[in-house]
């Protein structure tokens, strides 16, 4: 949920979780996205007005990266606003003050109409770099960074265990695994081309190597 009044929140999320409802509240409202991935939710609830970005500005950036549901919650309910949301890619809106039953049974019925599509792979994030497993895209401030597939699995295996050291030899057991022959200077070679990509689209650093051991992304 992207709601920056406290006690509306705080409402919402007592309400959800008497359906069974998982609800995270956004904390960071200069850096939404990292939150978004790390929660993966299958609903996002959004105001207008929020502090630094508005409620327009999330809404384009989570539809760059996923189709989940987006409902508008705001008590700028005139049209322009309902349909600037709805043109940016919002599915639903509803006006502040609002019945919470009203709410709960809108989140219902977009939860089952999209029951495939939330059952998909989360996105893995870091440093804002968003990695799509569903798509097998990796995007970083709205641009889309193209991925060979033993770039995609290299970099996947690190997001996955990011903080922790992940050795050449698993790196080369995964790789192997597709079907794909790699040995030692193979790998090398693909991380490399993938650090060229990252450092291209504004990611110096982003993977760290271990010498004698492995890489980490941390």
């Amino acid at each position: 949920m992207i709601e920056d009044d406290s006690g509306i929140a705080s409402a919402i999320k007592a309400q959800a979780e008497l359906w069974n409802l998982s609800v995270c509240c956004i904390q960071d409202f200069r850096n939404v996205m990292a939150e978004f991935a790390e929660f993966s939710p299958h609903l996002v609830l959004l105001d207008i007005s929020l502090p630094f970005f508005n409620g327009y500005h999330w809404c384009n950036e989570i539809r760059k990266v996923s189709k989940v549901p987006i409902l508008f919650l705001s008590s700028a309910a005139d049209n322009m606003n309902i349909i600037m949301a709805m043109n940016l890619g919002a599915d639903d809106f509803i006006a502040k003050p609002f019945d919470q039953s009203v709410l709960m049974a809108k989140i219902q019925a977009m939860l089952r109409r999209t029951y495939d599509f939330t059952s998909s792979v989360p996105l893995l994030e870091h440093r804002g770099a968003l990695l799509h497993t569903g798509e097998r895209s990796l995007t970083f401030k709205g641009q889309n960074i193209s991925l060979t597939k033993n770039e995609y699995l290299i970099l996947l295996t690190l997001m996955q265990n990011k903080n922790r050291v992940v050795s050449r030899e698993r790196l080369m057991e995964i790789l192997w695994e597709t079907e794909s022959f790699i040995d030692e200077n193979t790998l090398s070679v693909n991380v490399g081309r993938l650090r060229k990509k990252l450092d291209a689209a504004g990611l110096p650093d982003f993977i760290t190597t271990k010498f004698g051991v492995g890489y980490l992304i941390s």
